[in-house]
């Protein structure tokens, strides 16, 4: 009988995934399964991360059904199920509402939302068995609030926690964990791999389009972020082994310094004025909407 927990990290192959990975490996107790894209697998060669008896590498597109009960029903058979999910992959979209496509939306959507909730779902019957089990769910400062040129994004990360929460209470009884880890800005060069679908590209390289400014303003602006802040994918990824060890964590951790000073702006400044602030700090934003 397996006396190891098994953890699987999906994205483990860059950014945060890769931080929560090399944080776990050289701990006890534990069999790490390790997923990434097919195109992406051969990063953890390249990372000095090589399988073992204890460490497993998947290749997992999460939007595929196939590939994700695939994965499930192997783990099942092999240790009885996973005892730890953490659901870290996931992209960004850097798009104005009229810049998204209902394609666009869908693959957001799919990756960010509905294949946590379905990889969450293939899990809970071994845990439910056990009686013990956690999911942790790496969502966003996005989740909480929103910023302009990220609303499908927002959009994501807020399905992520209304349904992380109503799972809080419906798997309390069984002992099962869920927790929603929310960082902020990051120092790293993730704003490299934010995506732009079709319009929103096109928006940001006419400068008579409606939107340029908002694009041009804001991609700066989060990038001068991501570069003086102090948090980093390595302290974030502290906090989800903090997280994996506790016996009863809370539903919300917050990733970053500035994920929690925008908790309490929200909490207690009253949202007319809480707005108005934000609107006004935006970048640039007086040259905004200049043309129609």
């Amino acid at each position: 009988m397996n006396t190891n927990r098994v953890i699987l990290i999906t994205g483990a192959s860059a950014g945060l995934g890769l931080e929560i990975a090399r944080h776990l490996i050289p701990l006890d107790h534990y069999i790490l399964v390790l997923t990434a894209r097919p195109n992406s697998i051969k990063r953890f060669a390249e990372e000095g991360i090589e399988a073992s008896k204890k460490l497993l590498l998947r290749p997992l597109d999460v939007t595929d059904a196939q590939m994700r009960a695939e994965l499930i029903n192997e783990l099942e058979e092999k240790y009885g199920g996973v005892d730890i999910l953490i659901n870290n992959a996931g992209f960004t979209f850097r798009a104005v509402v009229e810049d998204v496509s209902e394609e666009d939306r869908l693959l957001q959507m799919n990756t960010n939302f509905r294949a946590p909730m379905e990889l969450t779902r293939l899990c809970l019957p071994s845990m439910r068995k056990k009686r013990r089990g956690k999911i942790i769910n790496i969502s966003s400062v996005g989740g909480q609030m929103a910023m302009p040129t990220m609303a499908v994004y927002s959009a994501s990360k807020h399905a992520l926690e209304g349904a992380s929460e109503s799972l809080w209470y419906e798997l309390k009884p069984w002992g099962i964990n869920v927790v929603l880890v929310e960082p902020g800005f990051i120092n790293s060069k993730g704003f490299e791999k934010v995506r732009t679908t079709k319009l929103s590209e096109h928006s940001f390289k006419q400068s008579d389009s409606a939107y340029h400014q908002h694009y041009i303003n804001m991609e700066g602006f989060i990038e001068r972020i991501m570069k003086l802040t102090p948090s980093t994918s390595a302290s974030v990824a502290r906090k989800v082994v903090k997280v994996i060890k506790a016996s009863n964590p809370p539903l919300r951790v917050s990733g970053t310094f500035d994920a929690v000073l925008f908790k309490l702006m929200k909490k207690f400044i009253p949202q007319r004025i809480y707005h108005a602030i934000l609107y006004r700090f935006l970048p640039n934003v007086k040259r905004w909407g200049k043309h129609s």
